[in-house]
């Protein structure tokens, strides 16, 4: 990986992004984090930010205030992301969730790992075994 690469987490939890943020560092010191703790929050940053493009969109599922179903779907009307993977990153594991976001058009579904190396290892062949989009 040469060209920096941003991946943006959306997702509450303040333990889930530092472990997220470390895991990432792991896999390629060049990719960047940035996080939004919220949906709210992620959608203002991709509708005004119109410099704000990043290569990858991890989204939480529970989160307060907007589910992250309801996130994926607002995120796909915005059509200068439309081309951008979005990762659904939840505790979830359940087949009701993984088909129904994949329905909503998220690329794929990780459930969080209780390890940082499983989550370093899932983060590696997600970005690296792929093409870049």
């Amino acid at each position: 990986m040469n060209e920096p690469v941003t991946c943006f987490l959306i997702d509450d939890d303040e333990d889930d992004q530092e472990l997220f943020a470390l895991a990432l560092k792991k896999v390629d010191p060049n990719l960047t984090c940035v996080v939004a703790d919220d949906c709210g929050e992620a959608l203002r940053m991709l509708k005004q930010e119109e410099n704000f493009c990043p290569q990858y969109i991890f989204l939480d599922l529970n989160m307060p205030r907007m589910h992250g179903k309801q996130c994926l779907v607002e995120l796909k009307k915005i059509a200068r992301i439309e081309n951008i993977p979005i990762i659904i990153y939840s505790t979830s594991s359940e087949p009701r969730d993984i088909q129904e976001t994949k329905a909503l058009g998220a690329s794929a579904f990780l459930t969080k790992p209780p390890l940082i190396s499983m989550l370093t290892a899932r983060l590696s062949q997600l970005l690296l075994d792929r093409p870049m989009a």
